[in-house]
């Protein structure tokens, strides 16, 4: 079953659950997920156990950077489950979920959907650095992946994990470990520890071990924990 899952590259994952409509700027999974899928299984048993398990799963990237930025953000330090929830409420209440439109959203609008005062903030702020030119996606590809968060966290509300997101579900970096993700340290400590905590080095040696495609794995992991698929 693992090596068949990664037999069919660019194949859409299941509608994310409930609590909103695929996005037409959801797009297949990245041109390399096969050969990941492939390598991952054949290097790791516990990825090609967890892997064999889904072997219709497969990860789905946004084709706006606005929009996988803002999705980053409402994400933060929250579930799968209520980042989903929160974000059809702003899709809904956006109607058209575009930096202008969030730059004129009332605060109360955006705190009304479920985003804390806080969070509502950095989305305005971040709408606004579109608008003005401050943030630049074009550069990006030309970038590695260094670069790409420094610019990224000078943004107010972006942090390295924000950064990370991006990276893997945007840009698509097949080679992403963010080792502050919680749920990526939980899934390494219930799948290759027991259940037992996990340091960041420990999690750092695991994951090294699934290079050139640690985002690969990770989203795996992340899978492993969850019913729903993460995507931001």
């Amino acid at each position: 079953m693992c090596t068949e899952a990664g037999t069919v590259a660019g194949t859409e994952a299941g509608t994310e659950a409930g609590t909103e409509a695929r996005s037409p700027l959801a797009s297949p999974s990245p041109p390399y997920w096969a050969q990941a899928v492939s390598e991952l299984c054949r290097q790791d048993p516990v990825l090609a156990a967890i892997i064999g398990d889904r072997p219709d799963d497969r990860m789905t990237f946004r084709g706006d950077p606005f929009v996988a930025l803002a999705r980053a953000i409402v994400g933060q330090q929250i579930s799968v489950r209520a980042a989903q929830t929160i974000w059809g409420r702003l899709d809904k209440a956006a109607r058209d979920l575009t930096a202008l439109r969030i730059s004129r959203m009332r605060m109360a609008t955006l705190t009304g959907a479920g985003l804390s005062q806080r969070k509502a903030e950095y989305l305005r702020d971040l709408a606004v650095h579109f608008l003005k030119g401050e943030i630049q996606p074009d550069r990006w590809p030309l970038m590695d992946d260094e670069a790409v968060i420094e610019e990224l966290v000078a943004v107010r509300g972006i942090g390295r994990w924000t950064a990370e997101m991006f990276l893997i579900f945007h840009l698509l970096r097949p080679n992403v470990l963010p080792l502050d993700d919680v749920g990526l340290i939980k899934g390494i400590s219930v799948n290759y520890f027991s259940g037992e905590p996990v340091s960041r080095a420990e999690a750092r040696e695991v994951g090294d071990a699934w290079a050139p495609f640690r985002s690969v794995a990770t989203w795996y992991i992340w899978r492993s924990l969850d019913p729903l698929p993460v995507a931001y």
